[in-house]
């Protein structure tokens, strides 16, 4: 069942998910309801998830744009540092953007930026103490969060289900190798 099993009975509100199909059909004669079914559930559910997302690192005082740069960091592995050009291609962000978003980071103590001594002029963006156990911290809420949205699934639904969705984003990534990025800065 869709997000409003009442329907579109408010202002604002979402139909269900077999209503917004249904009039998709009506009005596009040529719609596969079933691709249509997926592709909707999975837009749907990771437009909840992040707003999810966002609940549990705003708890912890971060922005989701925070998170995402100290996961870079982590995924860069020890010892978490990147230059500010990597971290903006990484993110799918001008420099400016990253610019604007080192600096604030900076300011929470969440990260530190300094001089690489290897290249004076090259400056190193490096994850602080603080900045790591801020990272940990919403990792221990999302692992319980994730834990609950899939506690109705198997183990072998959750192989078949990644397995499936992985090939879906390969099969995408394939088609548009260049869009990891976002069309416009969301900061």
């Amino acid at each position: 069942m869709g997000d409003n099993p009442g329907g579109t009975d408010g202002i604002g509100t979402e139909p269900a998910l077999e209503e917004q199909i249904a009039a998709y059909q009506r009005e596009f004669q040529d719609l596969d309801p079933q691709v249509e079914q997926i592709v909707s559930a999975l837009s749907r559910l990771n437009r909840r998830m992040n707003v999810a997302y966002g609940r549990q690192t705003a708890a912890l005082g971060i922005s989701n744009a925070d998170w995402e740069v100290l996961k870079a960091l982590v995924l860069s592995g020890a010892p978490y540092r990147l230059g500010p050009s990597d971290l903006a291609k990484r993110l799918g962000l001008t420099p400016a953007a990253m610019t604007h978003r080192i600096d604030r980071m900076v300011a929470e103590g969440l990260v530190n930026r300094e001089r690489d001594e290897a290249n004076r002029v090259r400056v190193i963006v490096e994850l602080t103490s603080e900045g790591r156990e801020k990272w940990l911290k919403v990792m221990r809420l999302a692992t319980v969060f994730e834990g609950d949205l899939l506690q109705d699934l198997s183990p072998a639904e959750r192989t078949a289900l990644g397995e499936v969705l992985t090939r879906i984003l390969r099969r995408v990534e394939h088609a548009q190798p260049d869009a990891g990025g976002r069309l416009s800065d969301l900061d």
